[in-house]
C-alpha cells in the first residue's frame, strides 16, 4: 500500500534533509512555490500561442493552451480541496501529526494540473503525431539503426507528457534540478508512470501512454521511490509504476474541462448550433438548474456560462465521491480506469465527446492547419536533426552552423554526447515552439521571410 504522509513529500532534487511540513513558512508554503515556479517559467508563457482545438484561430474567445491550463488548474484545486478534506477526516494524523491541511491538496494538484500540457507541441495532438510521424515515415528513420528499441520507440511516439517532465526537471547550467519542484507534485503530473516501452502493455490507464523518456528514467526512479509508489512489472527491464493517487484528480479536472470547454468553443465558434449543444448540455445538468433564473438570462454566452458552471461543478463533485470510494484500491494499485469511466455522468459525457469529435475535432478548418502542422514540424525538423548530427560527427556545413545560431543556450554551442541526446534536443526544441514561432521560423527556412 502506499501511504499518504510520504506521497506528501515535499523534497526536492538536490535536496539532502527531509522537508517536513510542520517546518514550513505558511506564508510560502513548498506546494505553492511549485504553482509559481510553473507559472512564472518561459515554458508556461509559450502555451499562450498553442493551439488547443482550433489551431492559429484569431477569435478572441477560443481556447489557447494557456487558457485551458489556467482552468484546468482552477478545477484541480477544487477537486483536491474536497479530497483533502475527506482524506483527513480519514486520516487525522496527517493534520494532527503532520501539519498537513486540505490546501496542501489543492496546492498539490492545482499544480500539477497547471503544468501538465507544458509540454506539448504547436499544433495540437497533431504536432505529437508529426513529430512521431518524422522518425517512423519520415527523414528521420535513417537513424533507427544506430539506437536501441527504446530510444528509437521514444522518437517515434514523441509524447507530450514526457516531455513536460524533461522541461520541469532537466537541468541547465547553473540550474541543477530545472525548476525543482517538490516531489509531490511530479509524481501528482505524472499521468504515465512508464517508459515508451512496452506500448499499452495493458488495458490499465497509466499504460496509455507513457510518460518519461529515456533519458530521465534514472530521474524519475529516484521521485518514485521518495514517494514509494508501487512499482508495476512487465516483461523485460521496463521500469513502470503506479500512479500516485492525486494524478487521478489531475487527469479528472483535465477530462472535465476539455469535455465541457471545448464543447462550449464549438459552439461560439458556430460549429455546433446553440438549441442542439444546449440539449446536450441541458442533459448532463439535468434537475440541478434554477429554471427561472435561466429563463432570465439573455445573451447565448452568459446561458452557456451558466450551464458551464453547474455541469463543472456535478462533475467535480461527482469525481470526488468515486475518488474516496476507491481511495484503497488506488493506494494498493488497483483501480485501472480514470475517475470519469466510473462517472455517473458518463453516459452524458461520451454524447458530448462524440458530438464534439464529429462537429470540432474533424472540422474543416482544424484538419486544414493539422495538415500544415505536420509539413511545417516536419521541415524544421528535418533541419535541425540534419544540423544537430552532423555537428556530432564533425560534419556540419556552413548553412548548419547558421541553423545553430538560432537555437537556444546551450543547445547551440554545446555538442552532446550521443545520437540519441541530439536528436531529443532537435525534438525538444521543436516541441517548444509556439504556433507562431513555427510558423514563423518555417517561412525563414523557405525563404519566404527575410
Amino acid at each position: 500500500m502506499m501511504e499518504w504522509e510520504q506521497l506528501l513529500s515535499l523534497r526536492r532534487q538536490g535536496d539532502k534533509n527531509k522537508r517536513l511540513r510542520v517546518e514550513q513558512d505558511p506564508t510560502r508554503l513548498g506546494f505553492e512555490v511549485d504553482y509559481d515556479r510553473i507559472i512564472f517559467s518561459h515554458y508556461f508563457r509559450s502555451l499562450q500561442d498553442k493551439t488547443q482545438v482550433i489551431p492559429l484561430s484569431k477569435t478572441d474567445f477560443v481556447h489557447t493552451r494557456l487558457t485551458h491550463s489556467l482552468e484546468v488548474s482552477v478545477v484541480g484545486r477544487s477537486l483536491g480541496r474536497l479530497a483533502g478534506t475527506e482524506l483527513l477526516k480519514k486520516y487525522p494524523a496527517l493534520a494532527q501529526t503532520h501539519g498537513y491541511t486540505f490546501n496542501d491538496f489543492g496546492a498539490i494538484v492545482a499544480a500539477a494540473a497547471l503544468a501538465h500540457d507544458i509540454g506539448n507541441p504547436p499544433f495540437g495532438h497533431s504536432g505529437e503525431k508529426a513529430i512521431g510521424s518524422f522518425f517512423d515515415h519520415g527523414p528521420g528513420r535513417r537513424f533507427e539503426g544506430q539506437l536501441t528499441p527504446p530510444e528509437y520507440e521514444d522518437l517515434v511516439r514523441f509524447e507530450g507528457n514526457a516531455h513536460g517532465y524533461h522541461l520541469l526537471t532537466a537541468s541547465r547550467e547553473g540550474v541543477p534540478g530545472g525548476l525543482r519542484l517538490s516531489y509531490a507534485t511530479l509524481g501528482a503530473f505524472m499521468k504515465y508512470p512508464k517508459q515508451s516501452l512496452p506500448h499499452k502493455p495493458d488495458k490499465h490507464i497509466a499504460s496509455k501512454k507513457f510518460g518519461f523518456f529515456q533519458s530521465e528514467a534514472g530521474d524519475f526512479e529516484s521521485v518514485a521511490t521518495e514517494l514509494g509508489l508501487l512499482e508495476r512489472n512487465f516483461s523485460g527491464a521496463a521500469r513502470a509504476w503506479h500512479r500516485h493517487p492525486l494524478t487521478y484528480l489531475v487527469e479528472a479536472a483535465d477530462d472535465i474541462c476539455y469535455s465541457i470547454i471545448d464543447f462550449e468553443d464549438g459552439i461560439n465558434l458556430g460549429l455546433i448550433s446553440e438549441d442542439y449543444a444546449l440539449e446536450f448540455l441541458i442533459k448532463l445538468v439535468s434537475g440541478k438548474i434554477n429554471s427561472e433564473k435561466y429563463r432570465s438570462i439573455g445573451g447565448k454566452r452568459d446561458r452557456l456560462g451558466y450551464l458551464r458552471a453547474i455541469a463543472i461543478n456535478s462533475l467535480v463533485q461527482d469525481a470526488v465521491r468515486i475518488f474516496m470510494e476507491e481511495e484503497e484500491a488506488i493506494l494498493a494499485g488497483k483501480f485501472s480506469d480514470s475517475l470519469l469511466d466510473r462517472s455517473a455522468y458518463k453516459a452524458q459525457l461520451r454524447d458530448i465527446l462524440d458530438l464534439s469529435v464529429e462537429r470540432i475535432y474533424q472540422a474543416p478548418e482544424v484538419v486544414e492547419k493539422e495538415i500544415s502542422g505536420y509539413r511545417i514540424l516536419s521541415d524544421i525538423l528535418d533541419v535541425v536533426t540534419g544540423a544537430l548530427t552532423r555537428r556530432l560527427e564533425g560534419k556540419n556545413t556552413a548553412y548548419d552552423r547558421l541553423i545553430l545560431q538560432i537555437l537556444p543556450e546551450p543547445m547551440d554551442t554545446a555538442v552532446p554526447e550521443s545520437l540519441y541526446e541530439a536528436l531529443m534536443q532537435a525534438c525538444s526544441f521543436t516541441a517548444s515552439l509556439s504556433d507562431g514561432a513555427a510558423v514563423h521560423l518555417h517561412n525563414k527556412i523557405l525563404g519566404k521571410q527575410l
